[in-house]
């Protein structure tokens, strides 16, 4: 079976680790600077007060004046979910994590090692630890135990059987659903509120209606397979940190701070001589606030000219002073060099062009960053409903 383990608003739950005290009151988290003014997650508080996530700021303001808006802090949500899946498998079990705050493993292995289905999710609960009130859920499709863990109690694991997962499915709500929030007022609008009613409309008049991400949410709701879980390969900590003895905003500073990282960076003998393929700059700001940036290199390399020119713009960026910079090693390339030919065949320079835009892209944005169309109704009319996108895993 497929489990998942969700610990629900997780960013903001790690934003207010350093002020436990306002997890009892209305507070959310306000929106990025110089971003669109919606509320991110909010706690359970603030929704008993008819606050949203997603909620504009004015309107969130004027449903409730009491609302405490709690900065993001990017940096610290990421260390903490990492803490939290290196716990995870520690005690055994092999990850996936779709995003922060859920994550996937496959209980065939684990139910041997802790004695059946139940005595295993409970074991991944407390590696999670009882502070971040996860759940958890398992089922025969991805899906179906994402919804199970999401309606879950806090500690309390959901099991449902493979028979009963369209009865289970039928009464949820359409924001489990991975649809854009226009497209649930949309269905909304059209009367279709519950996943057992989307379930029940003809596939190609939801395709014809929502498009491919209508008929990939279709699919779900009615209980089909929905892919396997694609563990994550552990990486070893790479990381260098600067403190500066007071805050810092000039660039010229920070350029130079940057150097000194990349240079340690490359020379720690844990690298292996293989060469960075994705880094990360991270930021501690004046007054207690974090920033993060990733980049991801068209092509891996250790040349620190190249390393400085690819992030110091990255500098530019910083909306605060910086009290202490990190560049960490996200990704590392697989091999420490390439081994040139004299003579390539014929269409081979364009296939090595094409894998390795894969290998970025996926290293960019994820495995489901790369995908096939596979047919599926090629006699439709509806153009729609004739393929999908389907993930690739070579």
């Amino acid at each position: 079976m497929i489990a998942a383990v969700v610990i629900p608003a997780f960013d903001l739950r790690a934003a207010l680790r350093l002020r436990p005290a306002l997890e009892a009151v209305p507070a959310a988290l306000a929106p990025l600077p110089g971003s669109e003014p919606l509320l991110g997650s909010v706690t359970a508080a603030a929704e008993a007060k008819g606050v949203r996530p997603g909620m504009r700021l004015g309107e969130a303001l004027a449903t409730c004046s009491e609302l405490v808006l709690v900065e993001q802090d990017p940096a610290t949500a990421e260390q903490a979910w990492e803490e939290v899946l290196r716990r995870l498998e520690d005690a055994g079990f092999a990850v996936e994590p779709a995003e922060a705050g859920t994550v996937y493993f496959e209980t065939r292995g684990v139910e041997r090692l802790y004695g059946g289905l139940e005595p295993a999710l409970k074991r991944a609960l407390k590696a999670v630890g009882p502070a971040w009130e996860a759940r958890a859920g398992a089922a025969e499709r991805r899906f179906a135990a994402l919804a199970a863990a999401s309606v879950a109690r806090p500690g309390q694991a959901l099991i449902v059987s493979d028979d009963r997962t369209r009865r289970f499915l039928a009464p949820l709500p359409l924001s489990l659903l991975p649809l854009e929030r226009d497209r649930y007022e949309e269905l909304e609008e059209l009367g279709v509120r519950t996943i057992g009613q989307l379930a029940g409309l003809p596939g190609a008049a939801v395709a014809e209606r929502l498009g491919p991400d209508g008929r990939r949410a279709w699919s779900l709701a009615r209980g089909e397979r929905d892919g396997r879980v694609v563990p994550r390969r552990p990486a070893e900590p790479l990381h260098e940190t600067l403190e500066f003895p007071e805050a810092v905003g000039q660039e010229l500073t920070l350029r130079r701070g940057l150097g000194v990282l990349v240079d340690r960076l490359l020379a720690r003998p844990d690298r292996t001589g293989r060469p960075p393929r994705k880094l990360a700059l991270w930021a501690r700001l004046a007054g207690g606030a974090s920033w993060r940036r990733t980049i991801t290199l068209r092509e891996p390399t250790a040349d620190p000219a190249r390393l400085r020119a690819a992030l110091g713009p990255k500098l530019a960026e910083l909306p605060a002073p910086a009290l202490k910079l990190r560049l960490e090693v996200v990704e590392l390339a697989e091999g420490t060099g390439e081994q040139l030919e004299l003579v390539r065949a014929e269409g081979e320079v364009l296939q090595g062009r094409l894998k390795e835009g894969l290998r970025q892209v996926r290293a960019a944005v994820g495995a489901g960053g790369v995908a096939t169309v596979v047919e599926v109704a090629p006699w439709s009319r509806i153009p729609e409903a004739r393929a999908l996108l389907v993930p690739r895993d070579d």
